[in-house]
């Protein structure tokens, strides 16, 4: 457990959070009394974002994805009564 005060936490917090990843619990104090405890969160672990393109050319896009709309579908884009 690391005892420090909140100065100390102030300007140095990149230092102690690593620490507090590492499993140490950080006490702030506020004139050597303390108020705070900082300790390792017990959630689940962060998953790294999905690459793009990982899918190696299972998705492919149909021809018919390039055709235009039909009228019917493209009234809802516009303004105009048709």
């Amino acid at each position: 457990m690391i005892r420090l005060n909140i100065h100390e936490a102030k300007t140095h917090l990149s230092r102690y959070l690593n620490r507090v990843e590492a499993g140490e619990t950080l006490v702030l104090c506020r004139r050597n009394r303390p108020i705070a405890e900082v300790r390792p969160f017990g959630g689940a672990p962060r998953q790294r974002q999905r690459q793009f393109g990982l899918d190696e050319g299972k998705f492919t896009i149909p021809p018919e994805f390039f055709e235009p709309l039909p009228a019917e579908v493209l009234r809802f884009f516009t303004d105009e009564d048709e």
